[in-house]
This record gives C-alpha cells, structure tokens and sequence, in this order.
C-alpha cells in the first residue's frame, strides 16, 4: 500500500478513535490484518462464548477460523439445523463480532440487516460487541455512510446471497419494498450506554462490502 494512503489512513483512524471514546465505544487501530487478528484475540479471554453476524471482515482477518481452533466456545450458527436457536444464544454471549456497513470519522456505526438478528445484538444483549472495519467504511458524515451502507454494502450483498431484489440488479439502492430486501432494518449507533462494551477495530486494509 502507497505510503501516503498508510499515513492518511493512519491520522483517520485517529480521529475515529477519539470519536469512539466520546462516545462510550472503545476504538484500535491495526495496521494490517495479522495486527488485527493479534488485538482481537488479545480482547477475547479463552473459554469466552462467541456469536457473530455474517461479516466478511471477520473471516478476511482470520478470526472466525482461530476461535473456532481455539479454547473458545464459538456458536457456529451454520452448525446448527436450527438457526433460530443459534441466533437467540448470541444474545447471552460473551462477544458478538460484527464488522458494520459503514461508520462515520467521527464514530457513529451504521448498519443495515434483513432479519435482524445482527442489529438486535448490536443493539443490546451480548456481554461485548466487536467490530472489524476495513478503513474503507469510514465515511465523512452519518449521510455519507448511508449511502455507503445503503449503495454500496447492500447491493453486493444481495448479488452474494443471490437475491431478486432491484438493487441486485442495477447496482444501486431503489427504497424497494422486495421480497428479498435486506434493508429491513437500519440500526444508527451514535452512543453505548454501556461504557466499553462496544470496541472497534480500524484495520489499514480493503475489508468487506
């Protein structure tokens, strides 16, 4: 990566961080991916229990695989016959690891969900929510990452699930009232009532959709 985009993304990350801390959420900055997968496992004592969403940029650092290796109990909604019963034990587990479909440089995390089970725990339930976000997702403003989150995220995961919705086809987000939408539910998170629970880390890299 060019030096100057390593440098720029560094002094954002900055910025976010202190963002994050005004708003009860602690924020990390890796500087690659391996740095990333070394904070996470650092915040996540052995033995903990772990759920997650479906976020690419946990599986891009590698750490759904070093939990599921490891002395951890992780929930592996995709072992399950009944999902259901999956999603509901990620509301009493240790960590939840998301990433987010955007967030602003100055801390506020925006995140679009289909059934809801992601913005739910993120919301309220899970001892600690962490978040893996590329610098890619931070955007200048809660508008901007709206957009992102609704033109940019969305759209490619409809394509990835296969879905018949407009912005599957067209590339860009229609309001639509489909079938398949995803953008059931937009969850803007722009405080933690609960000092610490919510961490975040910032990783110099492409992560995600």
């Amino acid at each position: 990566m060019d030096a100057n985009i390593i440098k720029r993304n560094e002094l954002l990350a900055q910025k976010t961080i202190a963002g994050l801390k005004s708003r009860n959420m602690e924020g990390y900055y890796a500087a690659s991916k391996e740095e990333a997968l070394k904070i996470a496992l650092d915040l996540i004592p052995e033995g903990s229990s772990i759920s997650m969403g479906g976020g690419m940029s946990v599986h891009e650092i590698g750490l759904s695989g070093a939990l599921k290796a490891g002395n951890y109990n992780f929930i592996d909604r995709d072992a399950y016959e009944d999902k259901r019963q999956a999603m509901l034990m990620a509301y009493d587990a240790d960590f939840f690891l998301s990433s987010c479909n955007a967030m602003t440089d100055d801390g506020i995390l925006v995140n679009i969900d289909g059934n809801a089970n992601r913005v739910s725990a993120i919301a309220q339930g899970p001892k600690h929510v962490l978040f893996i976000v590329g610098m890619n997702k931070v955007c200048n403003d809660i508008d901007s990452a709206m957009k992102r989150a609704r033109n940019v995220a969305a759209p490619i995961n409809t394509q990835r699930f296969g879905l018949e919705t407009p912005c599957s086809k067209k590339g860009t987000c229609f309001n639509c009232k489909s079938p398949d939408t995803i953008c059931c539910q937009i969850l803007i998170t722009r405080f933690s009532r609960h000092e610490g629970r919510i961490k975040v880390i910032l990783v110099n890299d492409n992560l995600g959709f």
